[in-house]
């Protein structure tokens, strides 16, 4: 999916709506969009760094057991095995990228 098709992504309220914008053997970048009030369950990954472009709206990251409102364009970075999610608490949808690197069993 092209960077300029991410507004398709039109969550309903509570809802994640995903796509895969690159799948390649060490990297994977998904798309995000939020609903207002939408969650995306605090998770890690052991073996592979995560980061978070925020393009739109502001999303409410958590990072182990903090919560940090991040307004677009913003950038967050996650170590590995850091548990890390995100959430709108706002009235519109919001947009973002996850970026991990590398894959889960590649390299």
């Amino acid at each position: 999916m092209p960077l300029d098709r991410l507004e398709a992504l039109d969550p309903a309220p509570e809802e994640v709506v995903t796509a895969e914008l690159v799948a390649d053997d060490d990297v994977l970048v998904k798309a995000f969009a939020l609903g207002p009030g939408a969650e995306l369950d605090p998770h890690e990954h052991g073996d592979s760094t995560n980061v978070f472009h925020v393009l739109d709206g502001t999303v409410t990251v958590i990072q182990g057991d903090s919560a940090e409102d991040i307004e677009a364009p913003g950038v967050v970075h996650h170590d590995r095995g850091v548990r890390h999610g995100a959430r709108n608490e706002t009235d519109e949808v919001a947009t973002f990228t996850a970026s991990l690197c590398p894959l889960p069993g590649s390299g």
